[in-house]
């Protein structure tokens, strides 16, 4: 093959990745066209591109690369050992490629697309799968990618573009998301089954100010409302125990460890009673966030549509 290189297109062995990248990904599904039919005029009606293109664009990758690829024979191309070499990494690239395409074509099918969704811990139990039910009556084929953690840490994800929706707690106020009040969910005081406090239905905060608390960690949403109510109630709250997760604290509570405030549980727990809190009002909102400025899927915007239509019905009252 006749080349017409200068060293000012050559790329040199040191040259930077990216800049490799961008001259080279352009060129390879050509290369690997002429590669499979040995034959530039034959590529060309097979890729239905002009074939001066081709063949200038075959001629620009010897070129970058500084190797020759092919060898005429007669009418003919045929491989050289550097073409082989080259043409088996292209090929497995170009099908990744293909894959990947696949892959997000389908996760934005209407029907059968995927749903990346995050929420709490608290809500994983029964209010999401109650969702998920619901809204598949509807869309039997969507794929849901479930994700189960903290506020913050779900926030994160949404702006690494690794979910597109998330159920939270307190409510977000960013200007990279948008977010939507759905509902409010109580929250309770529970306390032992055999503390001096079970028999009571209903209590003020103010009044476990010396108890000993079990809380959920720092940064968690639960924990920043814990102790804003404990600080509206004119105390700060002394706590023995920091946990994960709402079901392990209730079992804190029932081994005599702790009191804490928590929603209600998707199922009585034996060895704690829930007093109602009536001052202040004990109460956290939920919320539903997304990436601001994101184009929804197909998938994703029919079950953004979804949650926002169940503001005031998405936990039991």
């Amino acid at each position: 093959m006749v080349h017409q290189s200068s060293s000012a297109t050559r790329l040199s062995p040191s040259g930077n990745t990216e800049d490799i990248v961008t001259l080279l990904a352009p060129r390879l599904a050509h290369f690997a066209g002429v590669a499979r039919t040995e034959h530039v005029t034959r590529a060309a009606q097979e890729m239905n591109v002009p074939q001066s293109t081709l063949s200038r664009a075959l001629v620009r990758l010897e070129a970058d690369l500084g190797v020759d690829l092919f060898v005429r024979r007669g009418r003919t191309l045929a491989l050289t050992p550097a073409g082989r070499t080259f043409l088996g990494s292209v090929e497995r690239a170009l099908a990744e490629v293909e894959r990947a395409a696949e892959e997000v074509r389908a996760d934005a099918d209407p029907a059968a697309g995927k749903v990346a969704f995050g929420f709490l811990h608290t809500m994983g139990a029964e209010t999401v799968p109650g969702l998920l039910h619901d809204f598949r009556a509807d869309h039997p084929r969507v794929r849901f990618s479930l994700v189960q953690n903290y506020g913050e840490a779900m926030l994160e994800r949404l702006r690494a573009g690794e979910l597109d929706l998330c159920l939270t707690s307190p409510v977000p106020d960013a200007p990279d998301l948008v977010a939507r009040r759905l509902d409010e969910q109580k929250l309770r005081l529970v306390v032992p089954a055999d503390h001096r406090l079970a028999g009571r239905r209903r209590i003020r905060l103010a009044e476990a100010a010396d108890e000993t608390f079990v809380t959920l960690e720092p940064g968690y949403g639960l924990r920043r409302i814990t102790d804003a109510l404990c600080k509206e109630a004119g105390f700060r709250p002394r706590v023995a125990f920091e946990g994960e997760e709402a079901e392990t604290l209730r079992g804190l509570v029932a081994a005599g460890l702790g009191v804490a405030l928590l929603p209600p549980p998707a199922v009585p727990r034996p060895g704690v009673v829930e007093l109602t809190v009536t001052a202040p009002r004990a109460a956290r909102e939920i919320g539903v966030a997304w990436l601001a400025g994101r184009t929804d899927t197909p998938p994703v915007a029919a079950f953004k549509k979804f949650l926002l239509s169940r503001r005031g019905t998405l936990v039991p009252g």
